[in-house]
């Protein structure tokens, strides 16, 4: 993996694979337990402000120097716990989209679900031919004209014409639109189209504002083919994403490997580069 895919990850540091429990850290114990020491580091220092001693327990020894040497201790244990508590809560906020995006994907597989079903239901509810009479007395039946084929309902868009439809939903600024385009041909068998589909994926969230996602789906689509025509753009959307939550010295990283990897851009692309290396101020 390149070193811009560990960057990515130790960035946002998604736990994919366990958001529920992600979900409840900040509620845990040891979130509240943070909260409260926080709350009484602040009462100290108040009270140091204020000229008022400390309980004799946590009161260092040492003369006049004493409260000014446990006032720094104290306001570096106060920036710890904070630090500690915006990790934490950044951490919930990742949770909480990851569990956005599977409960999207889980209503999409039971929209699916439900399609086939009635299409399996109506292939086999058909009404049976009647039989015709037996026997000499009975009267040749006229012929009757065989019925109209039922409309059948269209199938499930090709993963060619969902990211067709997903691109012009792109360019009216259709976003999410776009994005289930995207989704709709990645929770398929997308194939040689995957690379497209999850370039798409990433404009969309580029266009949401949802620059942790978007980072993710570009470096996806950069790792399904370093070498093909469309690699270029996904370092270049993944850079953009970098550069939309503040990552500016991991966007400038990416630019430049880009520049290293692919010495040949064509000319739009080398204008589309210059102005992503403007926007994260890169030297």
């Amino acid at each position: 993996m390149r070193a811009v895919s560990f960057r990515l990850i130790a960035l946002l540091a998604l736990p994919l694979l366990a958001a529920p429990a992600a979900a409840q850290v900040i509620e845990s114990r040891e979130g509240i337990a943070l909260q409260n020491q926080i709350l009484e580091l602040r009462r100290d220092l108040d009270a140091l402000r204020r000229g008022g001693g400390m309980a004799a327990p946590v009161a260092p020894r040492g003369g006049a120097g004493a409260p000014q040497e446990l006032l720094q201790q104290m306001l570096a244990r106060l920036g710890e716990l904070e630090e500690e508590v915006r990790r934490l809560r950044g951490r919930l906020e990742v949770a909480e989209n990851t569990n956005r995006r599977l409960a999207e994907d889980v209503e999409k597989l039971r929209g699916d679900m439900d399609f086939r079903l009635q299409q399996l239901e109506g292939g086999a509810g058909r009404p049976a031919a009647p039989r015709p009479p037996q026997g000499p007395a009975a009267a040749p039946a006229p012929a009757q004209p065989p019925p109209a084929a039922a409309s059948q309902p269209p199938g499930p868009r090709t993963a060619e014409r969902a990211i067709a439809d997903g691109q012009a939903a792109l360019g009216r600024g259709d976003y999410a639109a776009a994005e289930a385009a995207a989704r709709e041909v990645l929770a398929g068998r997308p194939g040689p189209r995957r690379q497209d589909a999850q370039i798409l994926l990433g404009e969309a969230l580029l266009g949401r504002r949802q620059f942790q996602n978007a980072a993710l789906a570009f470096n996806d689509a950069y790792a399904t083919n370093r070498r093909s025509s469309r690699a270029p753009e996904a370092l270049l959307g993944l850079a953009n994403a970098f550069t939309g939550f503040g990552a500016r010295r991991e966007a400038c990283d990416t630019l430049d490997q880009l520049r290293s990897e692919f010495t040949t851009l064509s000319a739009p692309m080398q204008r589309r580069v210059a102005e992503a290396r403007r926007r994260a101020q890169c030297r």
